[in-house]
């Protein structure tokens, strides 16, 4: 079989491996793309994860304020969910997005965007059985790795013979559960356990540790857990599934909660208990790439592998699986081999969010976290109702929070359980990465009204 040469191959389309091939061209390297679906141009993101699952968000917020739109003064009959609608919007989202990816990708690459899928035969050189049924054999000076996650299913009995869903195929229901059990109580299994409250589902969510959002600080966690409740979302905490079966039109769980066991029926149940990295059908043994105990492919703080010139980037490699983390593991790619710098993954600052209403953003450390670090903090809280955008929008739940180092006066963390909170956290972690003290947020003039304006509040009471 004739070997095709190239200066870099990238194994996987996601935000940082379809953002560094272009970059590559342009640098006048010749780069192939390889991707295993033309449905999965762009990665995960805007295809199975984040963009349709906030699409349908956008769709359960909506239901929500119609269902209290009284309380604006508003009158109007309950809202009727027209799930195949709400469905065909999201497709409608992502099926705009992929011309766009695919587009890009077409203008930098040609004919070395290749579909199919990748495995090392070979420290540089990979096998590629493409989508129209051919073999290729790629090698070239520099590989990155992008092949990110998939939803991990637990061994659990009887739980395949059952039948489940996973935040893929939860997007493609067109008819309303009666009863979502959601196993997972973490940011997947809560954005859809609200989402399909507010359509209009019974919802109890299971979930194994004594809190929900094991890495939250436990008032944070509980605050969630309190708003999600008055939602009418049930929980079954501390729990652990024995055994799953189906019967009927029925999914029956049984269930060990702390020391009793119960059993628990629903019509769909959804796994969200994490994602599991692609790398098992990568043959890494060939090239020599290390893994941990879990098949996440180890990294250094450049994001190289084990192997010279072998990068991993995105998920596959255990960082934060966040998409903003994948483009920024671009950044630090091309800065360190395009640009002449010296990047890298230390000290950089992640935010995240949870996108339910309110939504829970976070950046830097917990308190709970910092307290084991051995700083001497304080910590600031404020109820959301202080803010007066909050009031005026109706959106009074949650609370905002704020770890400070006592001999810095640095931000060292915050937490925001708010309205529109994904947006505010922003400008809390331009402080801290500009290493400016809390006093900079307390004193500045922000304008108001708005949900911003409460980190004056927050912080004056440092």
């Amino acid at each position: 079989m004739d070997t095709q040469y190239y200066d870099d191959i990238i194994i996987g389309g996601g935000k940082a491996g379809k953002t560094l091939a272009p970059a590559l061209v342009a640098d006048g390297r010749k780069t192939a793309l390889v991707e295993r679906s033309l449905n999965m141009i762009g990665g995960s993101c805007p295809n199975i994860a984040c963009i349709p699952s906030k699409t349908m968000v956008a769709s359960a917020q909506v239901a929500n304020t119609v269902l209290h739109s009284a309380a604006y003064g508003i009158k109007t009959a309950p809202p009727t969910v027209d799930m195949a609608a709400v469905i065909g919007r999201k497709r409608s989202v992502v099926q705009s997005l992929r011309p766009i990816n695919l587009n890009k990708l077409h203008t930098a690459l040609g004919d070395d965007l290749i579909i199919g899928t990748a495995r090392f035969v070979a420290p540089k050189t990979i096998e590629v059985a493409t989508s129209e049924g051919t073999t290729r054999l790629l090698t070239a000076e520099r590989l990155f790795i992008n092949t990110g996650t998939r939803p991990l299913i637990p061994s659990v009995p009887g739980l395949k013979e059952a039948g489940f869903l996973t935040s893929e195929s939860i997007m493609e229901l067109e008819e309303l559960p009666e009863h979502l059990i959601v196993l997972g109580s973490g940011y997947i299994g809560l954005e859809f356990a609200q989402m399909f409250r507010r359509f209009g589902c019974r919802v109890t969510v299971i979930g194994h540790s004594e809190q929900i959002l094991s890495q939250q600080d436990p008032d944070i966690a509980i605050a969630v857990q309190t708003l999600l409740e008055r939602d009418g979302i049930e929980f079954l905490l501390k729990a652990k599934v024995l055994r799953v079966e189906r019967s009927g039109n029925a999914t029956k769980l049984l269930l060990q909660v702390a020391a009793r066991e119960m059993e628990l029926q629903g019509s769909h149940l959804l796994v969200a208990v994490g994602r599991i990295p692609n790398s098992d059908a990568l043959n890494l043994a060939a090239a020599g790439v290390a893994t941990d105990e879990r098949g996440f492919i180890q990294v250094n703080d450049r994001l190289e592998t084990n192997v010279p010139n072998i990068w991993a980037l995105g998920d596959i490699n255990g960082g934060p699986q966040y998409t903003h983390v994948a483009l920024d593991d671009y950044r630090i790619v091309k800065a360190n081999l395009i640009d002449g710098g010296n990047r890298s993954t230390r000290d950089r600052l992640v935010p995240s969010c949870l996108f339910i209403n309110p939504e829970l953003a976070q950046v830097g450390l917990t308190e709970t976290e910092a307290q084991q670090q051995g700083y001497a903090i304080r910590v600031a809280k404020l109820d959301a109702s202080n803010i007066m955008r909050a009031v005026t929008e109706g959106q009074t739940d949650g609370l905002m929070k704020a770890i400070v180092d006592t001999e810095t006066g640095r931000i060292l963390g915050c937490s925001l359980l708010c309205h529109e909170a994904g947006e505010v956290i922003s400008t809390v972690q331009m402080v801290m990465q500009a290493q400016m003290p809390y006093t900079v947020l307390r004193d500045a003039v922000l304008t108001h009204p708005t949900m911003t304006e409460g980190l004056n509040m927050l912080f004056s009471k440092v």
